[in-house]
């Protein structure tokens, strides 16, 4: 069957004469026919999708209890009936924009969102309509025995996408027809296989058991060998289990016949080396999904492992897929990359798209739902670390055993042709850190001393932040916590009494104190502000002992907070965030970025402060997204924090560089060409890889604004127009002023500010992420996706859209934004709503209906052009 025939069956209904008419009403409840009012069909998913393999096999869809010709318009029962509905929608508080969405949408129906407790078992509402885009993709990859990848980013209904998906192919709907009923019982279908972090497990037992009538078993902990026995005994038709528990038990659950198979979180599945990995390339199945926001997350090669578990063989073998598109678009995205290595990545750029979108379905929040969010302005902030900071940050560098990784590819002091890493310098016995990590094994060990790389890169990094963390941890055993003591002393050197000796401060002041950490001063400043505003505050770091640190800080300022960590019981998080999101006193919510897992949303807070990066750049962004998601209700900015000169300005070059590679190969976007170096490629290391990189001194450099001014200059050389007073550089430097700190819409930010407050907020550089990664949604060319019904790979077609013309001088993306959000409210007043109401409305109306308001509006203007 055509994918054309497929979208016509699942056509909204039109059978409503009045649905038109009513477009123009204040209210939200759909209208009826005044003489003959029905109650929606016993129509469900399941049904019209079966509909689709043999029209003829179901009989029309009949409308229950409707009235007779003759009845009189009181009579019947059903405005009673309609009555007890939104009694009971008003009672389990579900006014307001409809995101809790059940499986049985009724694609066909327009009146959905309406239920019958009395026919059917659970509360029908009607899917958002990315979410029904979303539930069609994953049958349609189904019924030609595929798997595919569900890639929406977080927040916006995977779980339950898929639930009504899996209800959909197993007729799990109370009313079915009879013979579909005797179908599913005569041929009982194999059972699903779902594969989840542990944290999440019981979220998705609690989803099915809102929204389906599945026998669901959980294959975790001690009952491991009952929940076999149930498998065995054809009695589960859902099992959800574990990634831990999956990677112990994969060569027993492998043996079971999984009619699908579904891995949430599938980024998981990145690393091909990993027992994980090898575990589910063991099952049987073809209808193999993943679910996951982050498709990729550090390397190209990761699509390949992720789409060859899903789809064998889609993207050829790992050599053709690493020559064909993983060097190609590497290279060309390099900043002096020659013009046929740009043409020839722009060229594979395109056919890797249209291949991924044949097995993928990605969207994004901007392109769902965020006519129904007010934004998110993520800024990047270079601090300037305090003097003694950058003091200890040199005597860092200093250490022999950085030395000895700085200079490992020099000639030998002792006159062998071999380097010095290969001959006497292999082990550094007089350094602060080797003689620890080798002190049960004096001669060194194989990866000398290379092994020294990431408990340095980790020093470096507690420098960075806070000079007490590389102190001595109390919790640490006593020898740990002996040689802690002296690395502290010999890089404090002679600045020891400054920083408060080489033991871990008892003083509360002490700790709290501003004055020796250049972030903490900028964060002084700009919560300051933000609190004065009535603005709430999330406060993220990866390092517990990080958080001691700014809890101590906010406690000397006043501030009331919440806290929450890995060490915070599982049962307790939800009571935080819902006390956090409910009450006006708190202030500021103090969160570890690893502490991730299910429930976090914090859409109370408009402010989010990331204070140290992540190599990972799916980790901050994740944070980011605990406040920015459906039901906030305020413009969300982000700051990023980071240590000028320090080592962090290369995490986040890298994470740039991470995102741009990210959105060329999943989404075709246009990015700007930066760095020189190449990932993996020892021949283009660079600014950016390579030891000697990652040990540069850059104390005295602004490292990440000199690659934009660079990448500026070219631009002009080459006679490319750009208004000066737009340039990233020119609106970095001079981005933040003490009144806009906390102002609400990112549009307030473009005003100067004065470099004299700047300086006295302790920031030298700051911009907008969203203007170095093209965060923008959409893809140079629309693309067919259709999957051919026998499994071939065919030449992808690509159908190019005419390019709109670039933005550029002050039409820039938040002033695009901004007219948006106003023609939005002139919407909402010509309909005689409020913004939110008029949301409310969007959400239930039909697309003609949409294109019926705009097409009123418009002659409306015309009409009254100043109306």
């Amino acid at each position: 069957m055509s994918l054309h025939i497929f979208k016509e069956t699942l056509k909204p209904c039109t059978n409503n004469p009045s649905s038109s008419s009513s477009l123009f009403s204040t209210s939200i409840t759909p209208s009826f026919d005044p003489i003959i009012p029905r109650i929606p069909p016993k129509s469900s998913l399941s049904q019209q999708l079966l509909r689709l393999q043999d029209p003829d096999s179901l009989p029309p869809i009949q409308y229950q209890n409707a009235p007779k010709q003759n009845q009189s318009h009181g009579g019947g029962g059903y405005e009673e009936e309609k009555k007890k509905k939104k009694k009971s929608l008003n009672q389990k508080g579900l006014e307001g924009p409809v995101n809790r969405v059940s499986f049985s949408l009724s694609i066909q129906d327009p009146l959905s969102h309406w239920f019958c407790p009395r026919r059917v078992k659970f509360q029908l509402y009607r899917l958002l309509e990315h979410q029904r885009e979303g539930v069609k993709f994953l049958y349609n990859l189904y019924k030609n025995n595929h798997g595919g990848i569900l890639g929406d980013d977080m927040g916006l209904g995977k779980t339950i996408q898929t639930i009504a998906f899996l209800a959909a192919v197993y007729g799990k709907d109370e009313v079915i027809h009879s013979s579909i009923r005797k179908e599913h019982q005569a041929g009982k279908k194999d059972p699903v296989l779902i594969i989840c972090p542990t944290s999440v497990i019981h979220n998705w037992e609690n989803e099915f058991s809102k929204w389906s009538t599945f026998s669901v078993s959980v294959y975790h902990g001690t009952n491991r060998d009952l929940i076999y026995e149930k498998l065995e005994a054809y009695a589960v038709e859902i099992l959800i289990t574990s990634f831990d528990s999956y990677r112990i038990h994969g060569s027993l659950l492998s043996d079971v016949k999984w009619d699908i198979v579904i891995v949430d979180e599938a980024h998981r599945l990145k690393n091909e080396k990993s027992k994980l990995y090898g575990a589910c390339l063991e099952i049987k199945t073809p209808k193999r999904f993943g679910l996951t926001g982050t498709v990729m997350q550090n390397k190209i090669m990761e699509l390949f492992n992720l789409f060859d578990w899903v789809a064998p063989g889609s993207l050829g073998t790992r050599e053709h897929f690493r020559e064909f598109y993983d060097e190609p678009l590497k290279h060309g995205q390099r900043s002096t990359a020659p013009e046929r290595f740009v043409r020839v990545a722009d060229e594979r750029k395109q056919h890797l798209v249209a291949v991924l979108r044949k097995y993928m379905l990605r969207r994004t929040k901007e392109e769902t739902i965020g006519h129904l969010m007010m934004g998110k302005e993520d800024n990047v902030v270079f601090c300037a670390m305090s003097e003694l900071q950058k003091r200890v940050y040199r005597r860092m560098l200093q250490l022999p055993d950085i030395q000895c990784l700085i200079n490992k590819d020099l000639p030998c002091s002792c006159r062998s042709p071999l380097t010095q890493v290969e001959c006497c310098k292999r082990t550094v016995p007089n350094g602060s850190i080797w003689p620890y990590l080798h002190r049960d094994n004096p001669d060194g060990c194989d990866s000398c001393p290379f092994c020294l790389v990431l408990p340095c890169l980790v020093k470096l990094q507690q420098i960075s932040n806070h000079l007490e963390l590389i102190k001595p941890n109390t919790k640490d055993d006593p020898d740990k916590q002996r040689k802690d003591a002296e690395f502290a002393s010999t890089v404090f050197g002679p600045d020891i009494d400054l920083a408060g000796g080489n033991t871990q401060s008892e003083s509360f002041m002490g700790l709290s104190e501003v004055r020796h950490c250049g972030k903490m001063r900028a964060l002084e400043k700009l919560m300051f502000s933000w609190i004065s505003k009535g603005d709430k505050v999330l406060l993220f770091s990866y390092s517990v002992r990080m958080l001691d640190i700014l809890e101590k800080f906010l406690i000397r300022k006043g501030y009331c907070f919440s806290r929450l960590d890995g060490s915070t019981a599982t049962n307790s998080r939800q009571t935080l965030v819902d006390d956090f999101n409910s009450s006006p006193s708190k202030q500021v919510f103090l969160i570890s970025t690893r502490a991730g897992g299910l429930g976090l949303n914090l859409v109370s807070a408009n402010r989010v402060v990331i204070f140290d990066p992540n190599w990972n750049p799916a980790q901050d962004l994740q944070a980011q997204d605990r406040s920015f998601r459906f039901g906030q209700k305020r413009h969300v900015v982000v700051f990023r924090l980071l240590a000028a000169g320090s080592l962090e300005e290369l995490v986040y070059s890298r994470q740039v560089y991470k995102q741009q590679l990210s959105n060329i190969a999943i989404s075709g976007k246009m990015e700007k060409r930066y760095f020189e170096g190449v990932q993996d490629c020892k021949e283009f290391q660079g600014e950016l890889f390579g030891i000697c990189n990652l040990f540069r001194d850059l104390s005295d450099k602004l490292f990440t604004s000199e690659i934009i001014e660079l990448h500026e200059r070219q631009r002009h050389e080459h006679g490319q127009n750009l208004n000066s007073k737009d340039g990233l550089t020119e609106r970095g430097t001079n981005f933040i002023s003490s009144e806009e700190v906390g102002a609400t819409y990112s549009s307030e930010f473009e005003t100067r500010a004065s470099k004299p407050v700047l300086e006295d907020m302790g920031i030298v550089y700051a911009h907008r992420n969203e203007d170095i990664v093209n965060v923008r949604p959409g893809m140079q060319g629309e693309m067919d996706i259709g999957i051919p019904v026998n499994g071939s790979l065919s030449q992808p077609h690509l159908v190019t859209k005419k390019s709109k013309p670039e933005v550029s001088g002050k039409e820039n993306i938040s002033s695009i934004t901004d007219r948006k959000r106003s023609q939005y409210s002139l919407l909402a007043q010509f309909m005689g709503m409020g913004e939110l109401q008029f949301s409310k409305w969007l959400l239930s109306a039909t697309p003609l209906e949409r294109e019926k308001v705009l097409r009123d509006y418009k002659r409306r203007k015309e009409k009254v052009p100043n109306g």
